[in-house]
């Protein structure tokens, strides 16, 4: 993989990887190649039992600054039907395993939408985000109309996509599309220690919860609590929650086998 970079297990930690985004000299813009190997990486992670959180970032300047735009200048819109960037974003969304974005630097554009697709953004206190794609005449085209509305309330979303101004983390937290802000020089420490908390939780009801939490967004609230109470249902079939509420009765830690 020339695009990416990926550690595993990260920190010495058996249950948690690190994927980093590696085209520093162009800011880590999301070509076709580097999307394909991200999506490569994390189906691999993914199919790895060990495998319990993955953590995705760039660098101290930027998560991903956006499309490789000298890739999509004189693209036609064949070229862009043809084109299998947005396939792999459709996978993305295939992902079993809880996905945290450490975000550094600039996030805008396609590096926005990356950040959205995660399953919660961790931010840096000198994180920039913004979806510019209105200022070089063209619109978002991996969700950034679509999750940062379902993030932030559609005014908000609008006055981003419309202007296409940067919002710094302070602002995004408050907007409500970042989880936390931490300093930025410790914005992968504090990452890797939500990891772990995560990783601590039964796998199969973590993987539940988050099927059920992504579905709260196409579904209405009748069908939503009833596709929420059906995976209730089958954490029961799990060894993991004999072994939790067994270890909650016994006032132990419980150990978790992912089964």
């Amino acid at each position: 993989m020339e695009n990416i970079i990926f550690e595993f297990p990260y920190l010495g930690h058996e249950h948690i990887a690190l994927v980093r985004l590696n085209r520093p000299k162009v800011l880590n813009a999301l070509s076709t190649d580097l999307m394909q190997e991200l999506v490569d990486c994390f189906l691999m992670l993914d199919k790895n039992p060990a495998v319990r959180v993955i953590i995705l970032t760039g660098n101290e300047r930027a998560f991903a600054a956006g499309a490789d735009i000298g890739q999509m200048a004189t693209a036609s819109p064949i070229d862009q039907i043809n084109d299998q960037r947005f396939r792999t974003w459709e996978t993305l969304k295939t992902i079993t395993k809880p996905i945290i974005a450490a975000v550094n630097g600039f996030a805008l554009g396609g590096g926005c939408e990356l950040a959205m697709s995660c399953d919660l953004i961790i931010a840096g206190d000198d994180a920039k985000f913004s979806q510019p794609e209105i200022k070089i005449g063209t619109i978002p085209g991996a969700g950034g109309t679509q999750r940062l509305t379902r993030a932030i309330g559609k005014s908000k979303a609008m006055m981003m996509v419309l202007t296409g101004d940067m919002i710094d983390a302070k602002t995004a937290y408050e907007w409500g599309l970042v989880a936390k802000v931490v300093p930025a020089i410790t914005l992968l420490q504090e990452t890797f220690e939500l990891a772990k908390t995560i990783s601590d939780r039964a796998p199969v009801a973590v993987r539940l919860a988050k099927e059920a939490v992504n579905k709260s967004f196409e579904m209405t609230l009748k069908d939503g609590m009833d596709f929420e109470r059906r995976n209730f249902y089958l954490t029961f079939a799990s060894a993991d929650q004999k072994e939790g509420m067994k270890a909650f009765i016994e006032k132990r830690n419980p150990e978790y086998q992912g089964n």
